[in-house]
């Protein structure tokens, strides 16, 4: 009885992936992602806002610890979009158990990762807050809120390679139970350890870890109480060959990529910043949030195209990974130019909620503008990303990464910051976005043209 009932929803969830029609199955798909970015994203917020009441300098502290989430970032996502989108596919040509090995072998890699990263970071805590570009009066702060971060790094990085199986089950919508949760109990959080029990900047680092924690319960907990199509299972994970290993990080390959030239590019922004001091250091680093914030919507839409993509590809229906394309692109496209509408209008007020200091809004309000006018290129580069990401195509989502995270921003940086100075640092960003539209525009069409025309014939 409990087989046929298996299979019955197998087929039920194959169904749903090939036969929905695409915009409502990407919106569908789409919300739990946006809603989760969004609170995920304004936790973000209000924490650079709680810890700008403690001073210019702890507000650096902030986008310094940034750079160092983002390595965590870089290790979760590769192996949460590698394994992922290797279980989608799984998943699409009907081999469950092929999905559960590399799901488990993913999650359990994630979080050796993530405790490797704890224990080098806690031992070289000094050095590597230099690294990532703390001046001397920022230091302390990042050396209290990073140790926190560290001692939650295994949680942090296996939390996010588990919301992307989620999302590539097309079951968005427990990953967000989860993240909702985190970021929410954060929130709650960082007043109350860092004003009520006057911890200060050590209570949003410990705010921040002990919400990670719960998140990553909820979230494991999906897999194991039988929600999801894929287990996750020591069985399950002891069945990982070399091979799957290596397709799993071979395939995350460009997220790892992505997410580590982002720790980088923040490094060096903080570094080339740091000559003028904290200021500028806070003004980028508010900016960063306040322009991810306002991107996060369009990239829930992305996150809701790439189960489609993958699930759709290993089904053999390729028209449908076309369509969703365009709806993916268009429909991005329309959210970002509403939201830098926004962000070019009110600049000094969005920057003054953050950091009430009038050399960081000066600073930052042209940094926000330029920005916010190089935006509306990003959804197509984006959509280009995923698609090739989800469909397995390592070289093209790998080469997309590197010359938009890196290859273009790292020189833009240098090469301004030196012509131009603070104005150059502000309009590096830009540039390389700019910089990287016909490149993505030729990778799209090379992967389109490649597709087949007609979908495979589904089997009886």
């Amino acid at each position: 009885m409990s087989f046929f009932g298996k299979q019955k929803k197998t087929v039920s969830h194959y169904d749903k992936m090939t036969k929905t029609p695409i915009s409502r199955l990407i919106l569908t798909l789409s919300v739990p992602s946006i809603i989760s970015m969004l609170i995920t994203n304004i936790y973000n917020l209000v924490d650079t806002a709680f810890v700008g009441q403690l001073g210019t300098s702890a507000s650096g502290a902030v986008g310094v610890v940034f750079g160092f989430m983002a390595i965590l970032q870089a290790f979760g996502f590769m192996f949460g979009q590698g394994a992922g989108s290797i279980l989608s596919r799984a998943l699409g040509a009907k081999d469950t158990q092929r999905a559960s090995a590399h799901a488990s072998a993913g999650f359990f890699s994630s979080m050796l990762m993530g405790a490797l990263i704890s224990v080098i970071g806690i031992i070289w805590l000094d050095n590597i807050v230099m690294l990532l570009g703390s001046t001397v009066t920022i230091a302390p702060f990042a050396k209290t809120y990073i140790f926190y971060i560290l001692l939650a790094a295994p949680f942090m990085s296996s939390s996010l390679t588990l919301n992307n199986f989620l999302r590539y089950e097309g079951k968005a919508s427990l990953g967000m139970v989860g993240l909702m949760t985190g970021a929410v109990l954060n929130m709650a959080g960082d007043p109350v350890l860092m004003f009520g029990l006057h911890l200060g900047i050590a209570g949003a680092g410990l705010s921040t870890a002990l919400s990670q924690l719960v998140s990553w319960c909820i979230l494991l907990r999906m897999f194991l109480s039988g929600r999801t199509e894929t287990k996750i299972s020591f069985k399950n994970a002891a069945k990982a060959t070399p091979l799957m290993l290596f397709n799993i990080m071979a395939t995350g390959f460009p997220s790892l990529l992505r997410q580590g030239l982002n720790s980088l590019t923040t490094v060096l922004l903080n570094a080339q910043c740091a000559v003028y001091g904290d200021a500028a250091v806070a003004a980028m680093s508010i900016v960063a949030r306040i322009i991810f914030f306002a991107f996060s919507i369009a990239i829930g839409i992305g996150q809701g195209f790439q189960p489609v993509a993958a699930f759709n590809y290993g089904a053999g229906r390729y028209t449908r990974i076309r369509k969703g394309f365009r709806f993916t692109a268009l429909t991005a496209e329309g959210i970002i130019l509403l939201g830098c509408v926004i962000l070019v209008s009110f600049p000094g007020l969005l920057i003054a909620l953050f950091r009430d200091d009038p050399r960081v809004i000066e600073i930052g309000t042209r940094a926000l503008v330029l920005q916010a006018l190089a935006t509306p290129v990003l959804p197509p580069c984006m959509a280009t990303e995923m698609l090739l990401q989800s469909t397995g195509k390592r070289l093209g989502a790998t080469l997309l990464s590197a010359i938009r995270n890196g290859l273009f921003f790292i020189p833009s940086l240098l090469i301004l910051s030196s012509i131009r100075g603070l104005e150059g640092i502000q309009e590096a960003q830009p540039v390389s976005l700019l910089l990287s539209v016909p490149v993505t525009a030729a990778v799209a069409a090379g992967f389109f043209k490649k597709l087949p025309k007609d979908d495979l014939r589904e089997e009886a």
